[in-house]
């Protein structure tokens, strides 16, 4: 089983700690196995974490048998870092363990130098403060979350949830990562420099909304060459009126969404299945493969070829 230790530092942000804890206690393999067994630990015996005091089970040994270790942010990011939790993080960090910060907590990670050299992110409002007293770090403030592979980063709030959602599909694939996503009722795709990766439901409709049978009917037909005036006469509604009542209800308009969801089919047919690149492009209704690398490039962030080479054995494993 994989263990996952969430380190809880003085003024720790509980919102941080919190997002770890839910996300990985409640995800769950095909078969019902809980994959992660979460910690919490902590350098001192009470942790203050301003609305209340917080009583660790695990100290900072707990670090040496974790798989991943997640760093919350913390309120007064600046803090000097204790050389006890210095100590261990590096130690972790050279037998390899993965080590994910949340909003601030980037600053943990990047006080002991392992960032160094690396793109990174944090909170937007924090981001300068972290360029300036880590100059070594490569801060980029517009993303929601950066994976270097053993170290991972990402902006505040909400993005943690982001980052928790795409390691458990590094770890899972996009199968369990869409169930731990529908236990946090979070949105198709988040609007940021950073696209994801992760394959998600599409995106909550009320039941009974006018448009919940066309994205149904959308679903079913991605693999056609559909126009707008396709989409609004199946609707029965002109195209501006469809324009204005699909954004209401999904928060994006027809077209976008027919695309999001041509790279959701792909990104399956992918992970699942030999199908040649250029097969999928016609699979899921672009014109040309060229058309199909561009949009999914966009979209996923990396091209086909490279998104089948980094999640095909993991689905296979899952």
């Amino acid at each position: 089983m994989h263990m996952v230790a969430v380190l809880a530092l003085d003024q720790v942000i509980p919102f941080d700690l919190g997002t770890p804890l839910e996300v990985f206690t409640r995800t769950r393999l095909p078969d019902g196995r809980t994959p992660y067994r979460v910690r919490v630990c902590a350098a001192t015996p009470t942790v203050n974490a301003g609305a209340f005091t917080l009583q660790a089970h695990w100290g900072l040994e707990a670090l040496a048998d974790a798989d991943t270790i997640v760093l919350p942010g913390c309120a007064t990011p600046t803090a000097p870092l204790d050389d006890d939790v210095l100590h261990a993080l590096r130690a972790a960090a050279a037998r390899g363990t993965r080590i994910a910060s949340i909003c601030s907590g980037a600053f943990i990670l990047a006080a002991t130098g392992l960032l160094d050299g690396l793109r990174a992110t944090t909170h937007w409002v924090a981001a300068p403060l972290l360029a300036a007293r880590h100059p070594a770090v490569e801060v980029d403030p517009d993303v929601l979350y950066v994976d270097n592979g053993q170290f991972l980063t990402s902006a505040g709030a909400a993005a943690g949830l982001d980052l928790c959602l795409h390691l458990i599909r590094r770890d899972h694939g996009s199968a369990v990562a869409a169930d731990a996503a529908r236990l946090s009722v979070v949105p198709l795709e988040r609007e940021g420099g950073q696209a994801q990766f992760i394959v998600h439901d599409p995106p909550p409709v009320p039941r009974g909304a006018a448009m919940e049978p066309l994205l149904a009917w959308l679903e079913d037909n991605v693999a056609r060459d559909l126009t707008l005036e396709d989409i609004a006469a199946r609707a029965g509604m002109s195209t501006r009126t469809l324009n204005r009542r699909f954004r209401e209800q999904t928060g994006t308009t027809p077209l976008q969404w027919l695309l999001r969801a041509r790279v959701r089919r792909a990104q399956y047919l992918l992970e699942a299945t030999d199908h040649p690149v250029d097969r999928i492009a016609a699979q899921v209704g672009f014109g040309s493969p060229t058309a199909f690398r561009d949009r999914f490039k966009r979209v996923v962030g990396t091209n086909p070829g490279g998104y089948r080479a980094a999640f095909r054995t993991v689905r296979a494993l899952a």
